[in-house]
């Protein structure tokens, strides 16, 4: 894109008060949203601060037993790298934002058994997510594609849905602003075709001001604890076309989000990060870290070796010979790999918690991205201790059980070369030549999950 006017300072939005209206119909949900715009010098960078995720304890399963009170929210901050680029550049912000499908809600109320009955309705909830869409300036995911799609035309984004199989009427949706940028290739994986449930993904080819390359991939992974070896195979065949189309455009980067339904101390995440898992080490119900540990079932049994049958073998690793899944993106986490000033980081680095409801507290989404890429800054988290005294999400004031994660990516000249003997440059050469210049924005999210399952 060309120039565009400084954003003003990032500030929280204000809560709506509206009249209670009738239930507005319910067209197919929806999945997630991709903006891009130029950002010029970006948002003011002279408000450093600490992560915003501070309570103590590990995220687990977390039952309130209070009453529900109304709390203001507290206000998300930029988190800086430490060495984040000050070129003028284009930015590239991403969200990844899981919007609670209206029907997962609806098939679903023990997870919100403490929340307001008003703020589950969907017309609130999609007054909310539309304002912080329309705050944060972001391509994302949404819940009711058509009701959010209509809105997002209107402010030039076009978008993309991609439809869970089945019963289900949500999926993954992707908006992105057709100023600035350019649709090269579009794909989707409908899992279903390769008996991983009917979870889908999407995958696009962006051009960025007619100059810079990028694949986003979009991803909603099966919520079900007990079916590790089905998010691992979810997981690894997303990794594995993502690679294959950004290698057909010439080695361009890429950038994943979603809800990966996966903790950061989880074996799963191990996978994402090390490029291998050696499934024979594992249970495949605990593979996620989703799994209830409360009672230590598993403890009980540790002594004994998990047995995998051949078909949940070929599920996680593609062959029912081979017992180490693998994938082949060197890929990092935004939060995880910010090296900012902050203390209150979760393992691995990550925030404490981005999804909060009767049973579950803690972090599922993710945004990963390739060499090309480097993350610049990263919106803070909500504090943990606010998201227990609400007793669950969403609130009045939160359109849903999960909150968006941001991370802003500048561009390196080694992705920023055309050069026609760049291909044949070693991978040491191409370490050396990421010195950050500035990106565009993106932002992404993604829908709920299963019918029979929510995350």
């Amino acid at each position: 894109m060309a120039s565009a006017a400084p954003r003003s300072r990032l500030t929280p939005p204000t809560p709506a008060m509206h009249p209670h209206r009738k239930r507005a119909r319910s067209p197919p949900a929806s999945g997630s949203l991709v903006r891009c715009s130029s950002s010029g010098n970006g948002a003011p960078r002279d408000h450093r601060r600490r992560w915003q995720s501070p309570a103590a304890g590990s995220p687990g399963r977390v039952y309130q037993r209070h009453r529900a009170q109304q709390y203001g929210v507290p206000s998300r901050r930029w988190v800086l790298a430490e060495e984040a680029s000050t070129s003028d550049g284009d930015a590239c912000t991403i969200m990844s934002y899981n919007i609670l499908a209206d029907n997962n809600a609806h098939y679903h109320p023990d997870l919100y058994l403490d929340v307001p009955w008003d703020a589950m309705r969907w017309d609130s909830r999609r007054r909310l997510i539309i304002r912080e869409i329309r705050h944060w300036d972001p391509d994302l995911e949404v819940d009711r594609f058509r009701d959010i799609a209509t809105e997002m035309e209107n402010r030039g984004y076009q978008s993309r849905f991609k439809g869970r199989t089945g019963d289900a009427k949500d999926g993954c949706a992707t908006f992105w602003k057709s100023k600035g940028l350019h649709l090269l290739e579009e794909d989707s994986i409908d899992f279903s075709e390769y008996n991983l449930r009917n979870n889908v993904a999407q995958i696009f080819v962006f051009e960025l001001n007619r100059a810079q390359k990028l694949v986003v991939g979009n991803i909603h992974v099966l919520f079900n604890p007990k079916r590790g070896d089905v998010k691992l195979g979810q997981i690894r065949m997303l990794l594995e076309k993502a690679n294959a189309l950004a290698e057909k455009w010439g080695g361009i980067p890429i950038v994943l989000a979603g809800d990966f339904n996966s903790t950061p101390d989880s074996a799963i995440y191990k996978f994402l990060s090390t490029m291998k898992l050696d499934i024979s080490l594992h249970d495949r119900r605990q593979l996620s870290g989703l799994d209830s540990s409360e009672f230590a079932l598993y403890d009980l049994c540790s002594s004994l070796k998990y047995q995998w049958s051949g078909e949940e073998v070929r599920n996680a690793t593609g062959s029912s010979n081979v017992m180490v899944a693998k994938h082949p993106l060197n890929i990092c986490s935004s939060y995880a790999m910010l090296k900012g000033n902050s203390n209150n980081r979760g393992h691995h680095g990550e925030p404490l918690a981005t999804s909060y409801h009767k049973k579950f507290l803690g972090t599922v989404d993710y945004l990963w991205y390739t060499a090309g890429l480097e993350c610049s800054r990263v919106l803070d988290t909500l504090p943990v201790g606010f998201l227990r005294r609400t007793r669950g999400l969403p609130t009045r004031e939160i359109g849903s059980d999960h909150l968006p994660i941001v991370a802003e990516f500048v561009f390196t000249e080694s992705a920023a070369s055309t050069d026609s003997d760049q291909e044949d440059e070693s991978d040491e050469d191409k370490e050396s030549e990421e010195e950050a210049t500035r990106g565009q924005h993106i932002y992404f999210s993604s829908d709920s999950d299963s019918s029979d399952e929510v995350g």
